[in-house]
């Protein structure tokens, strides 16, 4: 019932924004007007995000791991892509969106929601176990994707201001998709066991009262997943219209929007991966925190760079010095914390630090 509510009202909203969206959206010198329209739109996307993790979730279920995982995160990257694209298209003097966008997220998921997850996980079941190969093969590609995507543009001898020139743009998105198609195979196939919980890689059985997995039950959540999916792609480029008009309006930094945009994507999802530690499912969680970052990078960095080319307009991925220093700090921790068999509320409280500086350095830099 809840479901066909809120596709009721997602799809109604889609259907007032195609009729009357060019004459609301054509004057947002009105506070209220603007303030009103950006909460209606924000506040149905986000609703419309959290069916997606529904559907997604009942997915994983009747897939199990790691593919129910990567159902969600891809999910939520294409959302993210499409919120991303529809402000680069809309705005066109956003050339640092896509960095920011991707920088919020490592930010937010590997810093905020890892930090606070193990945190709860450590004071609700002291310690916890996960698959220490499944961490440690999704560091090893979200390491080079980011350090590829983010710091060695500010480093090449072509350009000065952290762009790339048309050679390197095609190059660097061919690898990061290459590099990310190859992990995708690997978490799906030959090591997929790397991803499953250490003490459970076992032949699943279906656990009494879960749903038969079934060509139809899993056509019909896709179905669905896709109906939750598509608004938002839709809605996409109205919400980045008052939030480019908002952002200039109140003259808040730059880096606001990506932030902004991170947070309305992976809010359902992060709420995801916490619910998994509260229960003790920390693989899940991993899976959905790293899962994200690594389909962020590896689909966002080609997503700007060949809108970024096909439009002409400057994209500029390389992080500003003291970015780069939490960038570096933040890789470096997570490889320390993912270096054992169990967490504690340690490695969740140093994680929160860095998330906390992190947020005062975007207003005060």
């Amino acid at each position: 019932m809840m479901g066909a509510l809120r596709l009721a009202v997602v799809w109604a909203t889609v259907l007032a924004f195609a009729w009357f969206g060019k004459t609301w959206l054509g004057d947002l010198s009105h506070p209220l007007l603007a303030g009103g329209l950006f909460a209606w739109l924000l506040a149905v996307i986000v609703w419309a995000a959290f069916g997606v993790v529904h559907e997604a979730e009942d997915l994983a279920h009747r897939l199990g791991e790691p593919l129910g995982t990567l159902v969600l995160t891809l999910s939520i990257v294409i959302i993210e892509v499409a919120l991303i694209s529809a402000v680069m298209l809309s705005a066109k003097d956003a050339p640092t969106l896509g960095r920011d966008t991707m920088f919020a997220v490592l930010m937010i998921v590997l810093n905020g929601v890892v930090g606070l997850g193990l945190l709860v996980g450590g004071l609700r079941h002291n310690q916890q176990r996960y698959n220490l190969q499944g961490a440690s093969a999704f560091l090893s590609v979200i390491i080079p994707l980011t350090t590829v995507a983010l710091i060695i543009p500010n480093f090449t001898s072509s350009t000065s201001d952290g762009t790339l020139t048309k050679v390197q743009a095609v190059t660097f998105s061919a690898f990061t998709l290459a590099l990310y198609g190859v992990f995708l195979l690997i978490q799906t196939g030959r090591h997929s066991e790397f991803f499953q919980d250490a003490e459970t890689v076992t032949a699943p059985e279906p656990a009494s009262g879960t749903a038969p997995v079934t060509g139809g039950g899993i056509a019909t959540h896709i179905a669905l997943l896709l109906a939750n999916v598509v608004p938002i792609v839709l809605l996409a480029k109205s919400l980045a219209v008052i939030l480019d008009h908002g952002i200039a309006a109140l003259g808040a930094p730059s880096a606001l929007g990506g932030v902004l945009i991170a947070a309305i994507v992976f809010t359902p999802e992060g709420i995801s991966a916490l619910k998994a530690v509260a229960r003790n499912e920390l693989q899940r969680a991993i899976n959905l925190c790293l899962g994200a970052v690594t389909s962020t990078v590896g689909l966002t960095v080609p997503a700007v760079l060949t809108i970024g080319l096909l439009t002409d307009q400057t994209v500029v991925l390389g992080l500003k010095p003291t970015e780069m220093t939490l960038l570096a700090v933040t890789l470096i921790l997570s490889a320390q914390t993912f270096s054992g068999l169990r967490t504690t509320v340690l490695e969740g409280a140093v994680h929160l630090v860095v998330f906390f500086v992190y947020l005062v350095l975007i207003f005060s830099p």
